[in-house]
């Protein structure tokens, strides 16, 4: 074996573990985090998911108004700066919709709102069967800025 082909390996092997470290690595804490001020004219909304071990960890797109801007992850925070106006937040969810399962929110210019994403989960199929239905609320700004102080900040535009 030629020393080229013998180098191969151990450099596939170093790279593998530097992925694999860098994927082990820990967020930090949204507290840990400076965050800028919502940039002039424009609005801030904050979505988070701060739910126990033994809820979904799935990982369902977040939509404003039907668009997608990005995915919520269990135990996370991130923060969209938008245009100021009317937002209809909504997630992927399992099943039809509940009555007010959805928040909606009026936003004027340096204003932020709250949005926590919960999930409910539901038998489908035989008895260990389950999906989630998820759900958004808007949540007052002193309870929301207390809950995502603890959990990883994941993102902010």
């Amino acid at each position: 074996m030629s020393k080229t082909h013998a180098k191969i390996p151990k450099r596939a092997s170093a790279i593998a573990f530097l992925l694999i470290a860098a994927n082990c690595s820990q967020l930090p804490l949204t507290s840990a985090v400076v965050i800028p001020p919502v940039p002039a004219g424009t609005s801030r909304i904050w979505i988070y998911r701060n739910e126990g071990p033994h809820e979904a960890s799935d990982t369902p797109y977040i939509k404003l108004n039907g668009q997608i801007i990005g995915v919520v992850q269990p135990n996370g925070a991130f923060y969209r700066d938008v245009p100021p106006g009317h937002y209809s937040v909504t997630v992927d969810s399992y099943g039809a919709p509940y009555p007010n399962q959805f928040a909606q929110v009026d936003l004027g210019a340096g204003q932020e709102a709250f949005v926590e994403v919960l999930s409910k989960r539901e038998k489908v199929g035989g008895p260990e069967g389950s999906r989630a239905a998820y759900f958004t609320e808007l949540i007052l700004p002193d309870v929301a800025r207390a809950a995502i102080r603890a959990i990883p900040f994941y993102d902010g535009s």
